[in-house]
């Protein structure tokens, strides 16, 4: 069972990445893009995830997946049912989401320093 605590530190310490509070909801940002925010209580984490994909992710594990409500559609978003993953695949979704908004040298040079994922 994941909670925000195990990915916290991830919103400080992805190169480009940091955490602000807007209007009481943790939100982690590389500039003005949001890619990962999280429910009021901290019970649901948004993230970016590939339009095309979102469908098969969801439909492959409902009980952790679910598509974003119908006027956040048009974005690059995916919900987690924080509970229902273990704290390694939170850290996973949050560093494929944030290699979402990086530049790809950036990505690699994470990829140099972290072989084996987010652990």
């Amino acid at each position: 069972m994941a909670v925000i605590e195990d990915v916290l530190p991830l919103g400080a310490e992805l190169e480009r990445s940091y955490p602000v509070y807007v209007r009481g909801r943790l939100k982690f940002r590389v500039k003005q893009i949001v890619y990962v925010a999280f429910s009021l209580d901290g019970s649901v984490m948004g993230f970016a995830f590939p339009k095309e994909e979102r469908e098969a992710l969801v439909l492959s594990e409902p009980h952790k997946f679910q598509l974003p409500a119908e006027s956040d559609m048009r974005f690059n978003w995916v919900h987690a049912d924080l509970a229902a993953l273990t704290p390694a695949e939170a850290r996973e979704l949050v560093v494929d989401a944030w290699r979402m908004v990086v530049p790809k040298r950036v990505s690699a040079a994470y990829d140099a320093v972290h072989p084996v994922g987010p652990g």
